[in-house]
């Protein structure tokens, strides 16, 4: 089941990604300077700001790949009539073609 933090990322817009990524990063950088000069109080806050940031690539790189998210199956389904009983593939054939060649290799 997907946070709140990354359902909020995969609806949000490229240019959005791109500067809560910025954002990120110049918060982490600030952090690990407060760590150096022996500033810092909450050392949680590292590894919070590190996963944020990973969240971030995650769903820049799903989009990249066409990978079809959990938020996007659940508006898709919504959007099709009621007697229709086809779901969305979770994957799409392109990232299945390349997982197939992954584990033939």
């Amino acid at each position: 089941m997907a946070s709140g933090l990354t359902a909020q990322l995969r609806v949000s817009t490229e240019e959005e990604l791109q500067a809560k990524l910025a954002e990120a990063k110049e918060e982490l950088f600030n952090l690990r300077f407060q760590g150096a000069t022996g500033q810092l109080e909450s050392h949680g806050r590292l590894r919070a700001v590190r996963k944020e940031i990973a969240r971030i690539y995650t769903v820049m790189r799903e989009r990249e790949l066409g990978i079809i998210t959990l938020v996007e199956e659940a508006e898709f389904e919504d959007s099709e009539p009621e007697n229709e009983t086809q779901t969305a593939p979770a994957v799409s054939a392109t990232a299945q073609d390349d997982v197939a060649e992954e584990a033939a290799k």
